[in-house]
């Protein structure tokens, strides 16, 4: 436990590094915007006045930030540029947007340039995962106005302006961020979406749904699939994410084996949550408008119970624990800081969504490390059970399972490149006198003895088991008539003189030996079996050779 604990400490620790290093991410992302000073107002139902650029129209009330549950706003700022110069003009802080439209005036009130977009418009996107809009402006005095609609904001989007140069420089790290974390989850997903069904488990099938959630929510806020798919369904933002909610925390019951046995509380806690997010897709659908932040208070619990679950399964040594410890605390983090900030300062083309995707991306990697250790685990296991199913305790040779097992695969080898082979079988002659004499310890060591001699005597792939009781075999694979006969006779005397020390045993052997495998595995052990009772008939303590071609 204490190595794990190491591990993941190391992991934590590599991942802060990771945390320290977002602001050297961001460097790149911060555009050179034109000097753009303005206000946004909120607009009545069924108002016309973004259209006048009139903020005096009745009803317009300035406000400082965005209402998160949607609504129609307008942005009107002023700039000024001293040459003919290439503009964009895009959003910071968020991506999460309806449907915009620019108009630009000069300054005597003409409109020279007017565009539009959003997440629900078909205009086509000239930046790819952008809403960026290209202008080219005469130097002179000029009037941005920016009119929104939206059903919901994640955060608050705010016009800037920059020159196309730059702008295509700064865009390609937060372009590279989504592409590379949406690789990462589609890849992941499918992963494991196939556990699930091979293996059976819901655990994995519950995370898959969570990390599909999250894709769609991602692939739409950060706009892949509307530019590469053309799906502007505004809602696939925030609907998925409240199905997610709820997946991840049935993950969570069944990876950290959360029952209402052992752990009632948690139990209790997680089907609480359950419920409450099952309210939160009702809400959804007769306020859809709120379903962002039912989505954000739903993160917000599902990520404060991962930990606390987190926290307790590891405290009472559940195995998966400390690994899925490490990956909640980093997610905790960073979800913390994307449901819960409103703006970036200073950083115009990396957005809250990118911190969210960046969130759910390392915890879906750290969690894959918990199902390599899983596996890793189950693979020892399986090895220790195939060990002990295969060998014997007291030799630590092969038993008769394991050298039937190995046996058969050598002996296909043989006939597959015509290799030569042998098999001794050897049978201890007087062992129950023995035991009868001096007790099951002695008859013990013995076999113990013989054993050791048998592995200083043969090479290291020859084959070596004990059969059962006194019975030994030993399998030598690639080697010729003449060295089967020498190794047997050494074996003979190998035996008896470690059989001194243990009167009256001795050794009954039977060797047979083939130029080219005819035979199978069985009528091979069979033919050694009976040339080995062929030298205890005829007196014991002795060796018997056949060979065939």
């Amino acid at each position: 436990m204490f190595k794990f604990f190491i591990n993941e400490v190391s992991i934590v620790r590599w991942l802060s590094a990771l945390l320290l290093l977002l602001p050297f991410i961001w460097l790149p992302c911060k555009a050179q915007p034109l000097k753009l000073d303005g206000q946004w107002h909120e607009v009545p139902p069924y108002s016309h006045c973004a259209e006048s650029a009139t903020p005096q129209c009745a009803g317009v009330v300035p406000v400082d930030k965005l209402d998160r549950t949607g609504g129609h706003f307008f942005w009107q700022g002023t700039f000024a540029i001293g040459q003919t110069t290439q503009l964009v003009v895009d959003f910071k802080n968020s991506s999460v947007i309806g449907r915009f439209h620019h108009r630009i005036f000069d300054d005597h009130g003409r409109l020279v340039a007017e565009t539009e977009g959003g997440i629900q418009s078909r205009e086509p996107s000239p930046f790819f995962l952008r809403h960026g809009r290209e202008f080219t402006l005469q130097p002179g005095h000029y009037q941005l106005v920016t009119e929104i609609s939206s059903p919901f904001f994640l955060a608050q989007p705010t016009p800037y302006l920059d020159t196309l140069a730059h702008y295509q420089l700064a865009i390609q790290t937060g372009d590279a961020l989504t592409l590379l974390c949406m690789g990462v989850l589609l890849g992941l997903m499918f992963y494991y979406a196939v556990l699930a069904g091979i293996r059976r488990n819901a655990t994995d099938g519950f995370y898959a749904l969570f990390i599909l959630g999250n894709l769609l929510y991602n692939g739409t806020a950060l706009l892949l699939f509307p530019n590469l798919f053309g799906l502007h369904w505004f809602y696939l933002i925030s609907f998925p994410i409240l199905l997610s909610n709820g997946s991840y925390v049935l993950f969570v019951l069944r990876l950290l084996d959360i029952a209402s046995e052992s752990n009632p509380r948690l139990y209790r806690l997680g089907m609480a949550l359950l419920g409450l997010f099952a309210v939160f897709v009702l809400l959804a659908l007769f306020k859809p408008n709120w379903s962002l932040e039912l989505d954000r208070a739903g993160v917000g619990l599902f990520l404060g119970y991962g930990l606390l679950s987190g926290i307790v399964r590891n405290r009472q040594g559940h195995f998966s624990a400390p690994m899925y410890l490490a990956a909640v605390l980093v997610f905790f983090v960073l979800g913390a800081l994307s449901i819960s900030l409103g703006r970036l300062g200073g950083v115009y083309t990396i957005y809250i969504e990118h911190l969210g995707l960046l969130a759910v991306t390392v915890e879906v990697l750290l969690l894959a490390l918990v199902l390599a250790r899983q596996f890793s685990q189950l693979r020892m296991q399986y090895e220790r059970a195939h060990l002990n199913a295969t060998h014997d305790a007291l030799t630590d040779l092969q038993n008769r399972r394991g050298f039937i097992e190995a046996g058969i695969s050598e002996v296909e080898r043989s006939k597959r490149y015509d290799h030569p082979l042998s098999l001794i079988y050897l049978d201890l002659d007087n062992f129950k006198q023995l035991n009868d004499m001096w007790g099951h310890s002695i008859g013990d060591a013995a076999l113990s003895v013989i054993a050791n001699a048998l592995r200083s005597t043969l090479r290291s792939n020859d084959l070596i088991a004990r059969m059962g009781g006194d019975e030994f075999a030993m399998l030598l694979p690639e080697i010729s008539q003449e060295a089967a006969t020498e190794v047997g006779n050494k074996i003979f005397a190998a035996v008896n003189n470690a059989l001194r020390d243990f009167p009256p045993v001795t050794a009954s052997i039977g060797a047979i030996h083939f130029t080219k495998v005819t035979w199978t595995f069985s009528d091979i052990m069979e033919v050694a079996d009976e040339l080995m009772y062929e030298v205890k008939k005829n007196g014991k303590n002795n060796v018997n050779f056949r060979h065939y071609d």
